[in-house]
């Protein structure tokens, strides 16, 4: 892994800086290929609103892709990581009146197996439920710790992810991606105002696409035609298993793969077998 703090090459972060302390910042989470970072555009839009939402200054979207980019270098494949933080205050939770942001970057080699995108993956249903809170919804904020208690519900590998509910126990997203299924042969994603992250992939769909924003059910997912996650770094994955039903990939799922290798993020090229 390959890491910078505010562009000088080092794995050393302050203490009393808020991200640490308070969670008080961003991250986005990019897929580069070759150096270019096809979703971009979508990462700056969504940085940008979440650092104008939560008081922050603006971030330097520039410098943080050269960043991304030089770190990655002579990497065909690989995952980069940017988080923004509030930079480093006192003690407490007002911030400095002139925050310094901090940028921290790290970058690494990216490896998935090929076999999901073919066959699918397995989803449970998660207990954890995301709490209720549209003053952050969407935002991919440095709060986590729904999703890290709800990855650590199981640890059996036939399952590669799982689904999590609001308060209402609606459908809302994976632990990790969006959700998106065929009901009533029309292509559906639930909203994301209230809780969850409006991830780039979702996005990237939702503007290339036709497609309906309403509330999903576990029962009508259960019930969809296709059912897929999207991801900015895994890309589209099919769902072939959920609650007892199964499923095949269906030509919606199929067309949106066949998408994202025409924006030029191709699908990984190792086999599960090769690990």
């Amino acid at each position: 892994m390959r890491m910078s703090v505010d562009f000088i090459e080092t794995d050393r972060l302050g203490a009393a800086d808020r991200g640490l302390m308070y969670g008080d910042g961003l991250f986005e989470t990019l897929r580069v290929v070759d150096r270019a970072v096809p979703l971009w555009p979508r990462h700056v839009e969504r940085l940008r609103a979440s650092a104008t939402r939560l008081g922050l200054p603006a971030p330097d979207t520039d410098a943080m892709l050269a960043g991304v980019q030089h770190l990655a270098h002579g990497l065909e494949d690989a995952v980069a990581r940017i988080t923004f933080t509030a930079g480093v205050g006192e003690r407490g939770y007002a911030r400095p009146r002139q925050a310094k942001p901090t940028i921290v970057i790290s970058v690494g080699p990216l490896s998935l197996a090929t076999d999901v995108y073919r066959d699918g993956i397995a989803l449970r249903q998660c207990d954890t439920r995301l709490g209720d809170q549209p003053l952050l919804a969407g935002m991919k904020h440095l709060n986590r710790l729904e999703q890290v208690l709800a990855r650590s519900e199981w640890e059996n590998t036939c399952w590669q992810e799982g689904l999590m509910a609001d308060q209402e126990g609606r459908v809302v997203c994976a632990t990790a991606a969006n959700l998106f299924a065929v009901i009533g042969g029309r292509l559906v994603t639930p909203p994301v105002d209230r809780c969850g992250v409006a991830g780039v992939a979702r996005a990237e769909v939702l503007a290339s696409g036709d497609v309906d924003i309403g509330h999903v059910s576990p029962q009508q997912v259960v019930e969809a035609d296709e059912v897929f996650l999207t991801s900015a770094v895994r890309g589209i994955l099919p769902v072939r298993a959920f609650a007892g039903r199964t499923w095949q990939p269906g030509p919606v799922t199929r067309h949106w793969q066949a998408h994202w290798r025409a924006i030029g993020l191709p699908l990984p090229n190792r086999s599960k077998d090769s690990d």
